[in-house]
């Protein structure tokens, strides 16, 4: 796993946790994604120090910038369309959403247009 990987996996798991939770910190994305909490530590700061978090000193919220949340949403869409297309080809929901993790980085713009347009049309024409 590279680092931009790395970081859009952190960026999609802060807004999922904020979506459940409404406050995220450390240890909330250690816990999440099962990780030390010292590699989740390291991983935060180089997130701030690209802007993509603000960390909230006193409490350790962690929150996402702008540019942070744009991603977030970006990599979360791929990988709920993703995940929902095999699904609806008849992969289970366990390896569905799997492989979309390892699909959602790697696929290029052009190719997920294609399958957001490909799945929209399946579920309008239900």
């Amino acid at each position: 796993m590279n680092y931009l990987e790395s970081a859009e996996d952190y960026l999609e798991r802060i807004l999922m946790l904020h979506k459940k939770n409404n406050v995220v910190r450390a240890i909330d994305i250690a816990n999440d994604m099962n990780f030390t909490k010292a590699s989740v530590s390291i991983a935060m700061k180089k997130l701030k120090n690209k802007n993509l978090i603000v960390i909230d000193e006193k409490n350790g919220n962690i929150t996402l910038t702008t540019d942070g949340r744009k991603i977030a949403e970006e990599i979360f869409e791929r990988h709920l369309i993703i995940s929902e297309t095999l699904i609806k080809l008849g992969v289970t929901e366990e390896v569905a959403k799997k492989d979309a993790c390892k699909i959602e980085h790697d696929l290029s713009e052009e190719t997920f247009l294609a399958l957001k347009k490909y799945y929209e049309n399946l579920i309008k024409n239900k």
